[in-house]
């Protein structure tokens, strides 16, 4: 068999087409092994890079502020945080996923300083000494390193029925970039009530400071119920939080005095009307941004009005200004009389003007 020149073309194509292909299934072999490859917690690269967005930078929030909210679990709207106490076809509550995650070493949690939170290594929770603080049962499954064991808790120890609120530290901020305010949970803190061993009323044992960006990929995997007409789970507890389905009450701004609205309101009443007017204030400043181009003009017309009637004023005591200053000729005594027949002879001409088609200079002419 000769080789020929159409031979040696094939085969230099098939060269060159050869490493093309390999480079190309080279790629996406490592692009899948990069989206498959997992943390030390569990979660993918592509979970991981699925909640991440690009947050402001410093000099793009001219102004932020800090709430603090209450979320009662006992309120309706709330419930779907609280229900179910035990685990139901796999459906666990908020409390359970929280404290299990804690166990397993997969999010770090921080200590409730009231007001004072600060998210470091210095003031992170030993989860040891966290479970025996609030009487917790578990086991000891020992790792590698301390920061590596893990907590075996059953079912039956998880004090659910004790979590009954949740603080939420929030922060509205104003970005300048899309003109827009708008608020970031930061941190979700459980807590306990707990009655003491004579009865009376329970006292709150705030647990521990968990980072929402940290807990976010988890809630995301967890469908729930929020709606006791539709049972379908339509939403996620991360869609719980971000679309601000629940009902929290303020009990503290970020303040230089460190002070919650109890300090700083004693009575029930005030407190109220200091929640009211704290709400007022970050619906007025959303509100404030933005000009309504329906009616514009509204405020220029009542201006035009106002100094048109201003004007109308000033034009109507023009006149008596003058007939001041001429009856100032002579006494006193004298100057009001004159002052009586001119005005009442103005009066007769104007009637007389009226009722005639003659105009008033030609009154005053013949005078």
């Amino acid at each position: 068999m000769k080789i020929t020149a159409k031979h040696i073309l094939v085969l230099l194509g098939l060269c060159a087409i050869l490493p093309v292909c390999e480079a190309q299934n080279t790629v996406v072999r490592r692009s899948s092994t990069t989206a498959n490859r997992t943390d030390k917690n569990g979660l993918t690269v592509r979970a991981q890079t699925l909640y991440q967005n690009g947050e402001p930078s410093e000099a793009d929030i001219p102004w932020t502020r800090g709430i603090y909210r209450q979320i009662d679990l006992t309120q309706e709207k709330n419930m779907p945080l609280y229900y179910p106490e035990e685990i139901i076809d796999g459906q666990e509550n908020l409390f359970r996923i929280l404290l299990g995650l804690v166990a397993t070493n997969k999010i770090k949690v921080y200590e409730y300083l009231d007001g004072r939170e600060i998210f470091t290594e210095e003031y992170e929770v030993k989860v040891e000494e966290m479970l025996e603080r609030f009487h917790i049962l578990y086991e000891l499954k020992a790792g590698r390193t301390a920061k590596r064991n893990t907590y075996i808790i059953e079912e039956s120890d998880v004090p659910c029925n004790e979590v009954l609120s949740y603080y939420v530290k929030e922060k509205w901020i104003f970005d300048q970039r899309s003109s827009t305010c708008y608020p970031v949970i930061e941190a979700i803190c459980p807590v306990l009530h707990r009655v003491g061993d004579f009865g009376g009323e329970a006292v709150r044992y705030p647990m521990f400071w968990a980072r929402y960006d940290d807990i976010r990929p988890y809630l995301s995997q967890h469908y729930i119920i929020t709606d006791n007409q539709n049972n379908i789970r339509n939403y996620t507890y991360d869609d719980f939080f971000k679309l601000r389905m629940f009902d929290g009450e303020i009990y503290k701004t970020q303040n230089l005095q460190n002070m919650s609205l109890i300090q700083l309101y004693p009575t029930p009443e005030a407190q109220d009307s200091a929640r009211q007017v704290i709400e007022n204030q970050l619906a007025q400043f959303d509100r404030s941004l933005w000009v309504d181009l329906e009616n514009p003009a509204e405020t220029p017309k009542a201006e035009k009005k106002a100094v048109s009637a201003s004007a109308d004023d000033a034009k109507a005591a023009e006149p008596e200004k003058k007939v001041s200053t001429r009856s100032s000729r002579g006494s006193s005594a004298q100057s009001d009389e004159p002052k009586k027949s001119r005005t009442k002879s103005v009066k007769r001409n104007n009637s007389s003007s009226s009722r005639s088609a003659a105009p008033t200079y030609s009154v005053r002419r013949t005078r």
